[in-house]
């Protein structure tokens, strides 16, 4: 299963409605599922970011139909990265010259 991390913020819908946040945040969970993604951890922050959340896929297909169908309801957008473990990144460096 492959990283992802997401910085999220809200839009101004998603601002209008922020009391609704953690359901929408539970509701995407469980959909998540479908697209064989795991939300590992969902945290509201304080700063530049709104949020952020960490994922496990299955590739990069499911994480990226999962964040479509996110987006599309409108109330955050952000940046999805894939991120590397420990043992992922010593595979990696050693491909390094």
């Amino acid at each position: 299963m492959a990283t992802y991390v997401t910085l999220l913020n809200f839009t101004e819908k998603g601002l209008r409605e922020i009391k609704d946040t953690v359901k929408r945040t539970e509701a995407n969970k469980a959909a998540a599922k479908q697209f064989g993604v795991t939300f590992k951890e969902v945290l509201w922050l304080q700063g530049q970011y709104d949020l952020i959340s960490i994922f496990e896929a299955t590739d990069e297909i499911a994480m990226n139909a999962l964040g479509l169908n996110v987006l599309k309801a409108g109330n955050v957008h952000g940046q999805t990265m894939r991120a590397f473990t420990a043992g992922e990144m010593a595979k990696i460096l050693e491909k390094v010259a």
